[in-house]
């Protein structure tokens, strides 16, 4: 991995509708297992729409944890580039809404969009006004950070684990 090489690991999502947040919840979670580095970076996210732009802008890969609605089984992980994500996105409900690939666009034609690698999970519950997530996708978090492990192996990137996880 080149000395300048930096990966972002954001995880996005409200947390405010049950299992949409799944990518916030995790990022937290793996957070507090895993100390940051100088190459590595976490950030929560949630729905920040056009503030993420200055975080995406300073890496040159990054990897998006977040939920995929699909009709599939709850828990179901799935990796995607940008192009494959692209297909898998619902349009937007107004057009007032902006959507985490408005935001890549417009990194994009800033001409500053990293390698970009999308983990995604099905989730159970979707769109209740509920804080706490399924205990179906909470379970998930082992298996999302053996998915987010082998990204960063494939980047020659090993991140330490921290003292009190």
């Amino acid at each position: 991995m080149p000395e300048n090489n930096c990966v972002t690991i954001l995880g996005v999502g409200n947390i405010l509708l049950t299992d949409e947040g799944f990518g916030v919840h995790f990022i937290r979670w793996f957070s507090e297992r895993y100390k940051p580095s100088d190459s590595v970076k976490m950030f929560d996210g949630g729905t920040l729409g056009y503030a993420l732009i200055d975080i995406i802008c300073s890496c040159d890969n990054l990897i998006v944890i977040d939920v995929l609605k699909a009709k599939d089984t709850p828990g179901s992980i799935y990796r995607f580039n940008t192009e494959e994500m692209q297909a898998h996105m619902p349009p937007p409900t107004t057009a007032h809404e902006v959507t985490f690939f408005d935001v890549l666009f417009k990194v994009e034609l800033m001409d500053e969009l990293p390698q970009t690698i999308f983990l995604c999970i099905v989730p159970q519950d979707y769109g209740d006004m509920n804080m706490e997530m399924t205990p179906v996708m909470r379970e998930k978090f082992p298996v999302m950070e053996k998915f987010l492990l082998a990204e960063l192996s494939k980047l020659n990137v090993t991140l330490e684990r921290a003292d009190h996880a």
